[in-house]
């Protein structure tokens, strides 16, 4: 049985992800896969995802492992990352797409014209290290508050449910940058390009054991 399935829908940053898993965790059994048989009998599944909303669900219908991902999210430790956050949602104003519809809520644009406190302009998309003001979760454990994570996105999720919402950074204002639900976890940011805090936060995701 494979400890961790990183799954492969020809969309995610997979060879970044699987390299700071395995090492966080060298003993562990670490697969990147399509093979829905092997996400269904892991033990924990990692959804990463980079890209157009639309282009994303298309490639995980056609490699069928959209129900093999829905029940992954419900059953055990998972961790969404980046676009692998936002399919987990009803909506995207991205393309006007369908999620998976496993969170409530939507995922939007940031609004065009943002600036900073001395009036600087913001780029959209978001993109480079910023704070990250979190709740308390196992996942955020030996993490101090307000520390850095690595973003790159233009849009980002609005949970109908506030109590989902596990960390929020600001651009200039706050927004939800992390989710949990019993045993799914997910974030906006890259942990795998956010150096010892990332590393952190997946070393956590491996040794969760959600109730």
């Amino acid at each position: 049985m494979v400890d961790v399935a990183i799954v492969d829908y020809g969309m995610g940053n997979l060879r970044s992800v699987h390299q700071a898993v395995h090492k966080v965790a060298p003993d562990a059994s670490v697969c990147v896969t399509d093979d829905a048989k092997i996400i269904a009998a892991a033990k924990r599944v990692v959804f990463p995802g980079q890209g157009a909303m639309r282009d994303c669900m298309r490639e995980l219908e056609a490699r069928g492992l959209r129900q093999t991902v829905l029940d992954a999210a419900r059953t055990k430790p998972f961790l969404g990352i980046c676009i692998g956050l936002q399919m987990l949602f009803e909506h995207s104003s991205e393309g006007d797409v369908p999620g998976l519809g496993v969170l409530p809520g939507e995922v939007v644009r940031f609004a065009s014209g943002l600036t900073d406190e001395q009036g600087g302009k913001l780029k959209v998309p978001h993109m480079g290290w910023n704070r990250v003001h979190h709740a308390d979760h196992a996942l955020w454990n030996g993490i101090e508050q307000d520390a850095r994570f690595y973003f790159v996105h233009s849009y980002h999720v609005q949970p109908s449910d506030a109590a989902l919402a596990q960390a929020t950074s600001d651009y200039p204002t706050p927004f939800v940058c992390a989710v949990a639900k019993d045993n799914l976890f997910a974030v906006q940011f890259h942990p795998e390009k956010s150096a010892a805090a990332g590393l952190k936060l997946l070393q956590n995701f491996i040794n969760w054991n959600p109730a």
